[in-house]
């Protein structure tokens, strides 16, 4: 898949977490921008590439932009990486890494955070096959729901993001217990809601949406004039 106007693209996912292993995939994530002709036409360009061999999603700067004031863990990764994991750096990807902190507020941060791993606590949860495929899965997701509520409450308090663990062995660890036990989740994902209530924030109540709006603009001109095929 070729996808025109990259501005910003990198490894994310468990390399960037240092829980990769062996014969894990590598995930890609990134932002581009349809021709800003293109926005004008009857039907809307495609807000989101996904591919599979190789792991890429990449998202159109608006939908990223607006992924990122949900709060939503998976998009917030992007402009946080180290900079060895960044493929893709142009100037316009580089404005967009320095308003990152524009896109952060104290409720969408907690609620997303804390919202995406209790879904992976009730995945754990309605999985009653042992199987050994199973039982991988359910250790990554536990791994997951762990590594979200640490880095959820470090942005919380802190308004920066860690994405390599600080213990990869103690996540590998805290998901075996969890495969064999899924209800060993519990404990800490109650420990983690206590916390965020018990944690000041140094996030406002609501994100700068102005820096954000004005970073947009600034893609929309800059590629504004397009050659016909581009249009079309």
């Amino acid at each position: 898949m070729t996808v025109a106007n990259v501005l910003l693209s990198g490894i994310v996912g468990s390399t960037a977490y240092g829980l990769a292993h062996e014969g894990s995939d590598v995930d890609r994530l990134g932002v581009f921008a349809a021709p800003t002709v293109r926005l004008h036409g009857l039907h809307a360009p495609r807000e989101s590439h996904v591919t599979r061999a190789p792991d890429r999603t990449l998202h159109e700067a608006a939908k990223w932009c607006r992924l990122a004031l949900g709060g939503n863990p998976t998009a917030m990764e992007l402009v946080w990486l180290p900079d060895e994991l960044y493929e893709v750096r142009t100037p316009l990807g580089d404005e967009l890494i320095g308003i990152r902190t524009a896109f952060l507020s104290a409720k969408r941060v907690r609620d997303a955070y804390l919202g995406y791993a209790t879904q992976q606590f009730r995945r754990l949860q309605n999985r009653a096959d042992a199987s050994p495929g199973t039982r991988r899965r359910t250790a990554k997701h536990a791994r997951h729901l762990k590594r979200l509520c640490h880095q959820g409450l470090e942005l919380y308090a802190t308004g920066r993001l860690t994405l390599r663990v600080e213990n990869p062995q103690e996540y590998r660890d805290f998901g075996d217990r969890v495969a064999a036990d899924s209800q060993a989740a519990l404990p800490l994902l109650r420990a983690f809601e206590a916390a965020f209530d018990d944690t000041p924030t140094v996030l406002p109540d609501r994100p700068d949406e102005a820096p954000v709006e004005a970073w947009l603009r600034r893609v929309r001109a800059h590629f504004c004039t397009c050659t016909a095929e581009q249009a079309a």
